[in-house]
């Protein structure tokens, strides 16, 4: 069965997550019920990662074997075509080897988390930022996320459903930068790492916020995170500011398509 690698965007918002879920919609049963319109019996298809119900994704990566031998753009094109209404799409598609395996060949992960600043409700982007009152302070939250970069024990930063066996990680980079927002401003959390505790992310935005708004010292993070206990971390924050924006592998599966990996939001 030849096998293809799926990259997919989606809105996370109407879904209980990637994950097929009984009785609950998620992203994984949209794709694969997209597919079983082109073949019956499509097995269950694999993820890079299992993203949270409300988070979002810009480039999740994902591959399936079908019986039937299909060139790369008709199948995303057909996939795209029954994905609707969904927000769902498939922007890219191409034929890989059985070694591929988009969870266990990735060699890197990135996330971006979006938090707004403004008294004002958000109104465009409801649904896909954090918001907060008040402007933070950006200098203290790199300070404070410079202690979580390297291999650490993340215990503190990771949920107690968490089924990784070992809590210890490296966070390759944490970049926090401040961007104009109408009435406000918008923060911007960048994290890189090969993989991710389960909420691992919005346990550490949650925390960086705290610094942010002056309840906590950059210090306070690397506290925390030597603590190695769930109940020294900040806050977690809300899913709907999350995005998956890109997965690398050794060798880029969509290379020969000419689509560039989305790394970030324009």
């Amino acid at each position: 069965m030849p096998r293809y690698a799926l990259r997919i965007e989606y809105d996370g918002v109407p879904f209980a997550g990637w994950q097929r879920q009984a009785g609950q919609p998620s992203v994984q049963e949209a794709v694969e019920t997209a597919l079983s319109k082109l073949e019956p019996d499509v097995p269950s298809i694999a993820a890079a990662g299992r993203t949270d119900a409300g988070v979002h994704a810009m480039a999740q990566v994902a591959h399936c074997d079908l019986a039937k031998d299909w060139d790369p753009f008709r199948l995303s094109e057909a996939l795209n075509w029954h994905l609707k209404p969904a927000p769902v799409a498939i922007t890219a598609c191409a034929r890989v080897s059985h070694e591929f395996h988009a969870r266990f060949s990735a060699v890197e992960r990135r996330y971006l988390f979006r938090l707004v600043a403004r008294r004002a409700p958000v109104t465009h982007d409801r649904g896909r930022v954090w918001q907060v009152l008040n402007r933070l302070d950006v200098a203290a939250m790199r300070a404070g996320a410079e202690y979580l970069v390297g291999r650490h024990d993340f215990t503190t930063f990771r949920s107690v459903m968490c089924q990784s066996n070992s809590p210890v990680k490296t966070l390759d980079d944490i970049t926090v930068t401040e961007h104009a927002y109408p009435g406000g401003a918008e923060y911007r959390f960048a994290l890189r790492a090969r993989s991710f505790l389960h909420n691992q992310v919005r346990s550490i935005v949650g925390t960086l916020e705290r610094v942010g708004a002056g309840s906590w010292s950059p210090i306070d993070v690397k506290t925390a995170l030597d603590a190695h206990d769930r109940a020294a971390c900040g806050p977690v924050c809300p899913p709907q500011g999350l995005y998956l924006v890109g997965v690398s592998y050794l060798i880029d599966p969509f290379a020969s398509t000419g689509e560039p990996v989305a790394n970030d939001l324009p």
